[in-house]
């Protein structure tokens, strides 16, 4: 059997894909016994096809928990405080989860929005993941990864947006988009 070594992967980039990468993933990991917990700073107000899934698997293997609001407006007056608060509980929240020995996975989902919208500090963040226990995987995703978290990364994809359908006028298509 290989040697257990906890990766940290940032899924990042302009282009669509990033959560359903970390979604596949955790989906492997999950057939391989390993458990898994998605936490995610910025979605919350949707219903997304995903979360029925992971609920089909059972909270013993598999969780998502939507921390956020869903759109939030992050910068100069219109900054909201309650954004601000719901964000820094889930990276309490999340890093509380990477520490417990309770999952092999950790998934910080669009924890780089949050970064790079100031809410957290990416040496905070890096520091968190740098020292965390050495056999607990962690996926980052979302938009403009912090240098600190890709030059520490083992394994870094960035998305590039090709052809979207959406340009075309295509709208978001249930079962696919969300």
């Amino acid at each position: 059997m290989a040697e257990r070594k906890g990766l940290l992967i940032v899924y990042t980039g302009p282009g669509k894909g990033k959560t359903t990468c970390a979604l596949g993933t955790a989906f492997r990991a999950v057939g391989q016994g390993l458990r898994v917990v998605m936490i995610q700073f910025i979605k919350g107000s949707w219903h997304y096809g995903e979360l029925d899934a992971a609920q089909m698997l059972g909270e013993d293997h598999f969780q998502i928990l939507p921390m956020g609001r869903g759109f939030m407006k992050i910068g100069g007056a219109e900054t909201d405080r309650e954004d601000l608060r719901l964000i820094r509980q889930a990276w309490e929240y999340g890093r509380e989860q990477i520490y417990s020995g309770k999952y092999d996975l950790v998934i910080l989902d669009e924890i780089n929005y949050a970064i790079g919208y100031k809410a957290l500090d990416a040496a905070e963040v890096a520091d968190a993941l740098a020292n965390r226990p050495a056999e607990v995987h962690v996926i980052c995703t979302g938009r403009n990864a912090h240098p600190k978290l890709v030059e520490q990364a083992d394994l870094v994809t960035e998305m590039r947006e090709v052809k979207h359908p959406y340009t075309r006028g295509v709208l978001a298509q249930r079962g696919i988009d969300y």
